[in-house]
């Protein structure tokens, strides 16, 4: 596909294959290829995936300021760009806090909604977190080594995820990368969950230590047609550790009536 002018900038989406629309956003510091090339392709077999780069990531414009509001406004751009009346949602992490904001503020365009290792909320992005937690381990590291060096409380196995490192880096400048850790942190959808109705699959990774299973939990519990699903043995990239479970439970949850 490549790049559309949706809400005043240049957004990057790829589109495949045909059917209901299904539009998936990855999560922070990333982009659709990195977070979710493992579901765009099994997906477009019996849908029409729509995979962004959400602004500040990838090949979008990356405004030095923008908000989870202009987050939530661009899927909805895009399904006005394409025409979709309705369409399922599926985000992994970042993506799914925007996913839960779409869903709350425009609930009769979603279908179904799929949120991967989500929360409710947050004051900073749980990678932000993270840092600060071990910020004497990380200490003089650059962005590679810290994730190597934490890579134990994001995984089930980490020495299979260094092969995968790219899911937890980033391309994006230090500005960049605050700039979109900024825009979703400090939130908080918990009393306004109850406004989403469509069914909801919520997946969370046993071994998250960035978004705990518990956090998925909450979540399910407030969205009245959410059921929640626990990885058994993945954490925070349950795409990437256990892709055959994550995908089949995905597949079964969407051709469900």
């Amino acid at each position: 596909m490549g790049l559309i002018k949706i809400n005043g900038i240049q957004l990057y989406v790829e589109v495949k294959g045909t059917g209901f629309p299904i539009i998936l956003i990855h999560g922070v510091g990333g982009d659709h290829h990195a977070h979710l090339r493992n579901v765009i392709e099994p997906l477009s077999k019996n849908f029409k995936t729509v995979a962004l780069d959400c602004r500040g990531h990838g090949k979008s414009d990356k405004p030095i300021e923008f908000t989870m509001g202009d987050h939530v406004q661009d899927i909805i751009g895009i399904m006005d760009y394409f025409g979709f009346e309705k369409a399922h949602l599926l985000g992994v992490s970042m993506g799914s806090y925007i996913a839960q904001l779409v869903a709350i503020t425009a609930p009769n365009r979603i279908d179904k909604l799929i949120l991967t290792v989500t929360k409710s909320n947050g004051l900073t992005s749980s990678i932000q977190r993270l840092f600060k937690e071990n910020e004497e381990e990380i200490k003089g590291l650059n962005m590679h080594e810290t994730i190597v060096k934490l890579l134990k409380f994001m995984v089930y196995d980490p020495e299979l995820m260094k092969n995968h490192l790219e899911i937890f880096e980033t391309n994006l400048s230090p500005e960049q990368f605050n700039a979109a850790n900024k825009a979703i942190g400090a939130f908080d959808f918990r009393k306004q969950l109850s406004k989403i109705k469509v069914k909801t699959l919520v997946i969370s990774g046993k071994y998250d230590g960035l978004n705990p299973p518990g956090d998925g939990k909450e979540v399910a519990s407030l969205i009245k047609y959410a059921t929640f699903v626990e990885m058994q043995y993945s954490g925070h990239a349950p795409m990437f550790e256990e892709p055959n479970a994550y995908m089949n439970t995905v597949e079964t949850f969407l051709c469900k009536q």
